[in-house]
């Protein structure tokens, strides 16, 4: 048994301005920008209420897109799950795996990200079968 839950939506900008990619999406969104840290690197976030994925700004090297990440407490069996309904393993990136689906869209498996999944994610208990 293993626990996931939709918990990102990534913007990849191609952009040498990862700030100004930034700027704009905080105006269109709606939503402040969280305070950079030393560590923010490539990244950026906005803010968002604690039961909503978060929304992440990635400085990036391919066509500027935009992709969801799922956070699970084992990815490995969520690899697997996600394999047998038709996805595909891209690469493992650093802490998680780079996923495509049958039709074409790239997502990422990663580790909790919003806190401790229970209660608050789907149950799998084996291949494609939830709660």
């Amino acid at each position: 048994m293993h626990l996931s839950r939709l918990s990102n939506f990534i913007i990849d900008c191609n952009t040498n301005d990862i700030d100004a990619a930034t700027e704009f999406w905080s105006r269109a969104l709606g939503r402040p920008v969280k305070p950079v840290t030393p560590d923010s690197g490539d990244y950026r976030e906005l803010e968002s209420g604690d039961d909503e994925p978060m929304v992440l700004l990635q400085k990036v090297d391919h066509p500027s897109r935009i992709h969801l990440d799922i956070e699970s407490n084992d990815l490995e069996a969520e690899v697997k799950r996600l394999e047998a309904l038709g996805a595909k393993r891209v690469a493992f990136v650093k802490r998680w795996w780079v996923m495509e689906a049958p039709t074409g869209q790239r997502f990422c498996i990663v580790r909790p990200q919003r806190g401790p999944l229970e209660g608050k994610a789907n149950v799998w208990s084996g291949e494609g079968e939830g709660r």
